[in-house]
């Protein structure tokens, strides 16, 4: 995740009008007006930067909020983490690639500081911009999908098969977490094998957080998973990404669409 100066594109010297010029001229780039023609898919992550922007201005053109943000970074307290408490989304979905119904933000602990209630804002951003951008990269890899709902999953993509071939493309369902570590990837492998089976496709995972634990760690885990059976039907490819980077712990026999959705992912 970038810091407050890099979205801005200002070094972390400079001046409250160096801010406020460069805040004016990215969140430009981001006005309704010029991502009405877009789909709703491109205008929920254009809602999304400008957040993220006026949220950086807000931060950075406030002496007090400033200091308080430079120390946060200077001891690596920054980006923050989404609260492990956040729930996930398992409401019922509007029609396919419709937005969802906004999601309550994460709450600052009552009597905390202005820039710890930013904080949990921020949080939420994370949360909402992931989704949006996998959403995204879905509809860039499929055309077009189905989106049922999943117990423990926030996306859900069945996507149509193309006309000129048989072979069904897979399931893909994918949620976030503040740290994909060996209990959320075990968690994110049994709601997976809980899902209603269908043997004519495979079914890919992603877990998707911005800390990820030791690769070693989460190899054991998925590879104790992998004994167990698999009532879902298809096979199961399970990636944890890095939401900082986009970077991914990829199994080595996953299928060609898993790479190829992670490179939309970085580029989106």
């Amino acid at each position: 995740m970038k810091t407050y100066y890099e979205l801005l594109d200002v070094p972390a010297t400079a001046s409250v009008d160096d801010i406020k010029r460069n805040f004016r001229r990215e969140i430009a780039k981001y006005h309704p007006d010029k991502v009405q023609h877009l789909g709703p898919e491109f205008q929920e992550i254009a809602a999304t930067k400008a957040a993220e922007l006026t949220q950086a201005y807000k931060a950075l053109s406030d002496p007090e909020r400033r200091a308080e943000y430079d120390d946060l970074v200077r001891t690596g307290e920054w980006p923050p983490h989404a609260p492990a408490s956040a729930p996930v989304a398992t409401q019922p979905r509007p029609r396919p690639h419709a937005s969802p119904s906004p999601e309550p933000p994460p709450q600052a602990p009552p009597g905390s500081s202005v820039f710890s209630q930013d904080r949990a804002a921020s949080s939420d951003l994370i949360h909402r911009a992931t989704v949006a951008r996998f959403r995204q990269s879905l509809l860039s890899e499929f055309g077009s999908f189905e989106e049922p709902c999943v117990d423990g999953f926030t996306v859900a993509c069945v996507p149509k098969p193309p006309f000129w071939t048989l072979r069904l493309p897979p399931r893909v369902v994918g949620k976030f977490v503040p740290q994909v570590d060996g209990a959320a990837v075990g968690e994110a492998w049994g709601q997976a094998a809980r899902m209603k089976k269908d043997s004519q496709r495979d079914l890919i995972v992603f877990v998707m957080g911005p800390a990820l634990s030791a690769a070693g760690e989460l190899a054991a885990v998925i590879a104790e998973q992998r004994k167990k059976p698999m009532p879902a039907g298809g096979k199961l490819t399970l990636v944890p990404v890095n939401t900082r980077t986009w970077s991914a712990h990829v199994p080595n026999d996953a299928p060609a669409v898993v790479k190829s959705l992670l490179t939309r992912l970085k580029t989106a």
